[in-house]
């Protein structure tokens, strides 16, 4: 399907998404926006908004694909499936199977998909704010904000693009319109991160200076000061790499700083307890997807898929294979490989090997059945897969009685807290400083012993074993920014299996791509 029009629906759902005015609490419901937007109406100002989170949570930065090709990039992660395009991308084989793949292509469009949805809202509060009177400081302010929020998913956008696939179009205000992309020029990459780096200054000064969760009701859960602070911070450490002397590291040393001194975040107490229900936008989110089957043994239902979706679901994808009779099951996508496995098994990490690696019966076998840490059993397999991410297990315990929906009712973590400690230690072992403090109230965590003149590869283990199976690929982007890559990753090469090639799709559609 050509480009034009993949982009025209899913910029219809984006437009209808936009009615949505609650969705930070409840994001089905799902109310259709009138055709025509009373602006002098301020009460109305947040539509636009609401309709971006809802289309970055739903299908689109979440979309099990996306989550699929990015995961299985490191070594923690294999496709644990047959499909060629996912081996390609997992072996390093950027050839014409990896170029034509649906998935990357998907994956694009959808990326795409919030950068113009955002930029449509942009476009509408600008009509808001011409019927903001002269001396209203509290609808100045508050357009001010609704337009950093919609501005920092703009930029998170450009953000795991330009990760994925290197460089590529960055496209401002004026691209509404979905035809725009098919005649966008590249930016190199350097120049995005420049970018970004800019957005979130303006974010940052415009945004609610509070946690996620302590954001009120029925916003709750919206992204803040911090949230951009974060992000800012991630850009920046990619920008620095290895180089202990960039002074990229005195900015990721300087947001980060801001985030602990606030005093605002702290460490959810149970590491296992964290990807599951007790959890949910705990005092360690800075930014979370919000789902919900809304507690009710029946009806509405948002998953990552989108509204009542089954195969979308973040965490049914990626659950067991061929558990029959429990709600524990799902495909069996996304296996933790035996490296992980090892690597967690030889520190001696036992509550994040817990969490994170989960048993698919004994040794994978068919017939065979293990229990997991919450009593559900869990069977072998015909492929004899011996594990799932234990990340993505959602116990049937923490279920809403009387439904079966695996993971409906969790939301999926992507910036916590526990990061930020880790990129602060970073930062300060990279200028010469001490690193102890944050790396150790991480470790202390997990019941790891505290470190002494912690050393960079030790920062950069504790970061691998921190995040180990999660969905944002920060393990292959560790290596890379290291230029480790080369050296870890069986069937990489240096120069050329940095980035996902641009899809073949694309290309065909717009020329300034090749």
């Amino acid at each position: 399907m050509k480009l034009y029009k993949l982009a025209v629906s899913l910029m219809i759902m984006i437009i209808l998404s936009a009615g949505c005015s609650k969705f930070l609490d409840r994001p089905l419901e799902n109310q259709a926006q009138a055709a025509k937007i009373n602006y002098a109406d301020l009460t109305l100002m947040y539509r636009p908004v609401a309709g971006v989170y809802r289309t970055a949570s739903s299908g689109t930065f979440a979309k099990w694909i996306s989550v699929a090709i990015r995961s299985v990039r490191g070594d923690e992660i294999e496709p644990g499936n047959d499909d060629a395009g996912q081996i390609a991308i997992h072996n390093f084989q950027n050839n014409v199977t990896v170029k034509s793949y649906w998935g990357i292509n998907d994956m694009w469009i959808s990326l795409y998909g919030v950068v113009l949805g955002a930029n449509s809202a942009l476009v509408e509060l600008d009509e808001f704010a011409k019927n903001i009177p002269a001396g209203d400081a509290a609808n100045t302010k508050l357009l001010a904000q609704y337009r950093a929020e919609v501005r920092f998913f703009r930029a998170l956008g450009h953000y795991w693009i330009s990760r994925y696939f290197g460089d590529i179009p960055m496209l401002g205000q004026e691209s509404t319109d979905p035809a725009k992309l098919g005649n966008a020029t590249k930016s190199k990459l350097e120049d995005i991160r420049k970018n970004i780096i800019e957005e979130m200054d303006f974010c940052i000064a415009n945004l609610e200076d509070a946690r996620p969760n302590q954001v009120a009701a029925p916003r709750q859960g919206a992204v803040t000061k911090y949230t951009a602070l974060m992000l800012k911070a991630k850009v920046a450490m990619d920008m620095a790499g290895a180089n202990n002397a960039s002074p990229s590291w005195d900015v990721v040393l300087d947001a980060t700083n801001q985030i602990i001194n606030s005093q605002k975040f702290s460490l959810f107490g149970d590491y296992y307890q964290l990807f599951k229900k007790p959890g949910k936008l705990c005092d360690e989110a800075i930014l979370e997807f919000q789902y919900s089957d809304f507690g009710t043994e029946s009806g509405d239902i948002v998953t990552s898929g989108g509204s009542n979706e089954t195969w979308g679901n973040f965490y049914l994808f990626q659950g067991p294979e061929n558990t029959y009779g429990t709600p524990i099951t799902g495909p069996g996508w996304m296996v933790p490989t035996q490296k992980a496995v090892d690597f967690l098994t030889a520190r001696n990490d036992a509550l994040r090997l817990k969490t994170a690696i989960q048993y698919c019966g004994v040794n994978g076998e068919p017939g065979t059945v293990t229990v997991t840490p919450d009593g559900d059993p869990v069977s072998g397999n015909g492929a004899r897969k011996k594990y799932f991410n234990g990340k993505s297990y959602f116990p049937k315990s923490q279920m809403t009685p009387g439904r079966q929906d695996y993971g409906a009712n969790n939301n999926v973590r992507v910036f916590r807290y526990a990061e930020v400690l880790l990129m602060n230690a970073e930062a300060k072992i990279r200028k010469g400083q001490n690193g102890d403090g944050p790396l150790n109230l991480v470790r202390g965590r997990v019941n790891l012993l505290p470190l002494t003149n912690a050393t960079i590869q030790q920062l950069m283990d504790e970061r691998r074993a921190e995040l180990i199976c999660e969905w944002w690929g920060e393990r292959f982007n560790d290596l890379l920014r290291t230029d480790q890559a080369a050296t870890v990753l069986p069937g990489f090469t240096k120069g050329r299996s940095e980035y996902l090639p641009i899809p073949q799709a694309q290309e065909d559609v717009n020329s300034n791509l090749k």
